[in-house]
């Protein structure tokens, strides 16, 4: 996998990937032109798991009609502002069984996920699941 950024003005930046999709970065206190990266990393984690679970799910032949995943992340005041704890909410609709929602969340946190296997490395993963029937 390659990937690319290159410094556009001020804080602004272009990150590209090997696939040609670009992502405007915005490192100024506002994020208005776009995410920060480290906006973009929890994103990630967010795309990275929903796909996992939509996919494990649909492969049980879950009635799944819609899921959103979004994210709670602490960072310190000061640098290195790394994420220290994120907590993650999955909202699942459709009439998905529980059992069978609970184990495509852990199929993706503990084997499929490989945003937040590598972010586990060094911070804390935890997370909830709302039904919306």
């Amino acid at each position: 996998m390659i990937a690319s950024a290159e410094w556009k003005e001020g804080k602004l930046f272009t990150g590209r990937s090997e696939s040609g999709h670009e992502i405007l970065f915005d490192a100024t206190s506002e994020h208005a032109a776009g995410p920060s990266p480290m906006e973009a990393v929890l994103a990630a984690l967010c795309a990275c798991t929903s796909v996992d679970v939509v996919s494990i799910l649909e492969k049980k032949r879950e009635p799944i009609t819609g899921l959103t995943v979004s994210a709670t992340a602490e960072q310190p005041a000061e640098a290195p502002r790394v994420f220290t704890k994120i907590h993650l909410v999955y909202r699942v609709r459709g009439k998905v069984s529980e059992k069978a929602a609970e184990d495509a969340v852990a199929l993706s946190k503990n084997k499929y996920c490989s945003v937040s296997l590598m972010l586990e490395k060094s911070v804390e993963i935890s997370y909830a699941i709302e039904y919306a029937g």
